[in-house]
């Protein structure tokens, strides 16, 4: 065998393999894009009339929201504008547990609890994780299918040039007639489209196994000159308990940071998770985006920033090579390039699942073909 037929006996193999995989995650990833948008749509209970009376601090935001999940923990507090409501994330995971309070910001009343684990985007977002499969399987399968998939797309490239150059205007454009045979079409279906998504598509999926392997996500960074931990670190207290009495030094830190900040969009309290760990912080400064947001970490008894080894600090001190890294999610779901991004990706991500399929159209009509030509013969 010549090495195009190796390459098309593994381009074939490995897309039967996976097929079934990558046309569910990237259908799932299609119906993820926009779904801060669609979400918009019917979230009014967010929203709060001002006052002017102070808010509720992180530890009385605390207090209301336990009454409600007693037994479990919250993963941080989320303070955004005059008008919004304060959110208590709640996270535990096993059982697995991921809810929001949604309180009040004046009263502490409790306005609305969301299941993050129930409704549409929850089922879309496991079947793009991991198959609605048990996690600890089908994250594994799925990430190993999209490594495969990075394969399927080099081969596709390397099987899509021509043997003939005058072949070529064939693999640029669709040049249907009334004659034109179905398998025709599906054969022009698989290579034009995957022509011209290929290296969107690459993108997408090295974005994807990016999050899913720290051992990739530690190469690229090192690849790229990094020279921090590639890991999100929080650091360790520096100073001692006071033995005063009063307000609780964390109490003070959200009208600090909104008054250094005061066009964040949100504010993201984290409390600490022992004696010894600092509080973190995370500001959001654009609205839909992530990779620019600011961590910052306080002592919980003196509030003096401490800085971390880690990529995830402040954003002005970000190197070329954290920037990248941090925007990885980004890229991923299309946000980067704000609305337009996340339309690419949606029809990116939509074209993508048409590829295993015309793929499997592909295999079956040249199986079938065979077949029924064998039979011919007998017959005769």
């Amino acid at each position: 065998m010549n090495l195009r037929k190796i390459i098309f006996e593994l381009h074939k193999i490995l897309g039967l393999t996976t097929g079934i995989v990558v046309f569910i995650v990237a259908i799932t990833g299609c119906c993820w894009a926009f779904r801060d948008e669609i979400e918009s749509l019917y979230d009014d209970y967010k929203k709060v009339s001002p006052q002017n009376d102070p808010i509720l601090t992180p530890t009385e935001a605390k207090m209301y929201a336990k009454e409600v999940f007693p037994d479990n923990h919250i993963h941080g507090t989320l303070f955004k504008k005059a008008d919004d409501a304060i959110e208590v994330i709640f996270y535990d995971p096993q059982p697995e547990f991921y809810q929001s309070v949604f309180l009040n910001p004046y009263t502490g009343e409790v306005i609305q609890v969301d299941d993050h684990l129930s409704g549409f985007f929850a089922f879309i977002l496991k079947g793009h994780m991991r198959l609605w499969l048990p996690k600890e399987i089908g994250e594994q399968v799925v990430g190993a299918s999209i490594l495969i998939f990075m394969v399927i797309i080099l081969s596709g490239i390397f099987l899509w040039v021509p043997k003939k150059r005058k072949n070529l205007k064939q693999r640029l454009r669709f040049n249907w007639k009334d004659t034109t045979r179905w398998k025709r079409k599906n054969f022009d279906l698989h290579t034009i489209i995957g022509f011209y998504i290929c290296s969107l598509a690459l993108i997408l999926a090295f974005t994807g196994s990016v999050m899913s392997y720290n051992w990739m996500k530690y190469v690229l960074y090192k690849s790229l000159g990094g020279d921090k931990e590639a890991a999100f670190i929080i650091p360790e207290n520096i100073g001692s308990p006071s033995q005063g009495e009063g307000v609780l030094p964390i109490d003070l830190l959200i009208p600090k940071l909104q008054a250094a900040s005061p066009n964040a969009e949100s504010f993201e309290l984290h409390y600490p998770t022992g004696p010894d760990a600092s509080i973190y912080v995370e500001v959001s400064n654009s609205s839909g985006l992530y990779y620019d947001s600011d961590f910052r970490f306080f002592d919980q008894h003196t509030l003096e920033e401490i800085e971390t080894p880690s990529i995830y600090g402040k954003y002005e001190n970000a190197k070329v090579a954290d920037k990248i890294l941090r925007m990885n999610y980004d890229i991923h779901i299309g946000a980067i390039g704000g609305i337009a991004g996340k339309i690419i990706a949606f029809l990116v991500s939509l074209l993508t699942a048409s590829l295993p399929v015309t793929g499997i159209l592909l295999w079956y009509g040249r199986t079938y073909k065979k077949k029924h030509k064998k039979l011919a013969e007998v017959e005769l």
